[in-house]
């Protein structure tokens, strides 16, 4: 995703920790990360709308996520849309002759990302009532 690797184990961690709450303390022992590196994918976190801040014990702050998180967050149409458009610069770089065996391959590959590009928001948004989720997304 071309995030830091702190941001995946965040993510990945709160999935699955218990309590879902957890403080940047409970973050940094429970990871190995630094304070610095939990602040930065926290930060990160929030401003993709996938965590948000609750009221911890004591005066602090812990971080949650949210249950529809991957559902609000993902821009699916763009990261179909990024393997499209390498594909067809690879028929470019072949000389734009789709006709050819090694640019037919490529094109097929191009038609397939863009086909899901234009779907995949769609199975989103009933995936989304299905669960009876939030439909605010990225690419909605």
């Amino acid at each position: 995703m071309g995030m830091p690797a702190a941001f995946g184990k965040l993510m990945g961690w709160l999935l699955i920790c218990d309590p879902p709450q957890q403080t940047s303390t409970q973050l940094a022992q429970s990871l190995g990360l630094s304070k610095g590196s939990v602040s930065t994918g926290m930060r990160a976190l929030e401003q993709l709308g996938m965590v948000r801040r609750v009221p911890a014990r004591g005066r602090g702050y812990a971080y949650e996520m949210l249950p529809d998180a991957l559902v609000r967050t993902v821009d699916a149409r763009r990261l179909y849309l990024v393997i499209h458009d390498v594909m067809q610069k690879g028929i470019e770089v072949l000389g734009g002759d789709e006709s050819l065996p090694r640019a037919q391959r490529l094109r097929v590959t191009r038609d397939f990302y863009a086909f899901v590009a234009e779907r995949v928001p769609q199975l989103i948004d009933e995936f989304a009532r299905k669960e009876g989720l939030s439909q605010r997304r990225k690419d909605g």
